[in-house]
């Protein structure tokens, strides 16, 4: 899509697809860096982890994935774990000599001047590289995808700035001793089309186009199953489900649908897709699990959140979020889903209002290229000359 630029400064953006938030805020950012520094600039991302053992890191994300949705338990053991002080991260950083070995590699071939992570492991990377005398002279930037329960772990290496979500999670790392000057709150990288003005706008939720409810499952097959049955019953409500990849999540939805009342509202069915954006804009209620992506994105789009799974640790912080703003609310079974949505459309949708007025006060849908201005302005490149946060 970005052609390099002829005599372009080089930016790295830093992922691992372990978790959604990383990846989908590196993307944005390489993106908006793009766009904002066109002529100027050639940002790539950028996954050493993926790049140096393809299968095992296959087999790793997944594990990850099926950690955190099946044995929640095991993994808050382990959050806690990497999150005390005590949990040294530079051995384990030193067993990654392929990828410590390709990234300062390209870190000498091809001098960045910025190096921007949203995936912690690559600030130890960076020091040990440091430490056996490899580059250092480029912006170092870490990009903070949680919020509110934030990790030590984000924290406890070496960086130039910390770029976060929100204020909440800039006094949570003050309170754990990052120095003020260091932390910038730009908001959470969401794509640059929930700044461009052109997504659909949501309809009023009492008027003649119905009340329009997102549900987007991530996992958790026989309570979804159940929940699509609850939400099938309810009737004035027009129903859009996701269901990505999942082919079997698909045939079960399916005969769901199938088997309701067909004079009721119609029911969209969707796998994988792009348009997440102009989905958000376009519904008024999103039931989901509180990923780090999936909230930013409802946050930027306006739209409230039912949040309907929680994994321990970081995405502790992103119900938080919701719920301490009053931007949505906790419903954690299929029956609670349901009551949910029927209490947030009572009352001529009065909670629906509530909520949404509140989530408009946290949305800042050019964060992507608001992260980008600041880094090009610290690199003291032209587009991000006099940075102001939008």
């Amino acid at each position: 899509m970005f052609p390099p630029v002829a005599n372009a400064r080089k930016i790295f953006v830093c992922s691992a697809g372990f978790g959604e938030g990383h990846n989908t805020a590196a993307r944005n950012i390489v993106e908006a860096l793009n766009l904002v520094g066109s002529g100027q600039v050639e940002a790539e991302f950028v996954d050493v982890l993926g790049a140096s053992h393809p299968r095992l890191y296959e087999m790793l994300r997944k594990g990850y994935v099926r950690l955190m949705n099946q044995a929640p338990s095991l993994w808050a053991g382990m959050y806690r774990m990497f999150d005390s002080p005590k949990a040294g991260v530079s051995p384990a950083v030193r067993l990654l000599a392929a990828e410590r070995k390709v990234l300062a590699e390209r870190l000498e071939r091809e001098k960045p001047a910025a190096v921007v992570s949203t995936y912690p492991l690559y600030g130890y990377l960076l020091d040990e590289i440091a430490r056996q005398g490899g580059p250092r002279d480029f912006l170092k930037v870490t990009v903070v995808t949680d919020s509110i329960s934030i990790n030590s772990i984000w924290h406890r290496c070496e960086t130039d700035f910390f770029c976060v979500p929100n204020e909440e999670t800039a006094e949570v790392m003050r309170r754990a001793g990052v120095p003020s000057d260091k932390l910038r709150v730009l908001g959470f990288p969401v794509s640059p089309r929930y700044a461009d003005g052109d997504l659909p706008k949501r309809p009023d939720p009492t008027g003649p186009d119905g009340r329009r409810v997102l549900y987007m499952i991530n996992a958790g097959r026989q309570s979804a199953q159940e929940t699509v049955r609850r939400l099938l019953e309810i009737r004035d409500i027009e129903l859009t489900i996701t269901v990505g990849r999942d082919m079997e999540m698909r045939g079960m939805v399916e005969r769901a649908i199938g088997a309701h009342d067909r004079t009721r509202r119609p029911v969209k069915l969707i796998g994988w897709t792009r348009e997440v954006p102009a989905l958000l804009t376009s519904h008024h209620l999103l039931v989901s699990k509180a990923g780090g992506a999936t909230t930013q994105e409802t946050i930027a789009a306006g739209c409230p959140m039912i949040i309907s799974q929680v994994a321990p640790g970081q995405e502790e912080g992103n119900a938080q979020l919701l719920v301490d703003n009053r931007a949505g609310c906790l419903a954690l079974t299929p029956e609670k889903i349901a009551e949910a949505v029927q209490a947030a459309f009572a009352d001529d949708g009065k909670v629906c209002r509530e909520w949404t007025a509140n989530i408009a006060k946290l949305s800042r849908p050019g964060a992507a290229l608001d992260n980008a201005r600041f880094i090009l302005d610290r690199v003291g490149l032209e587009g991000g000359t006099g940075f102001q946060p939008g």
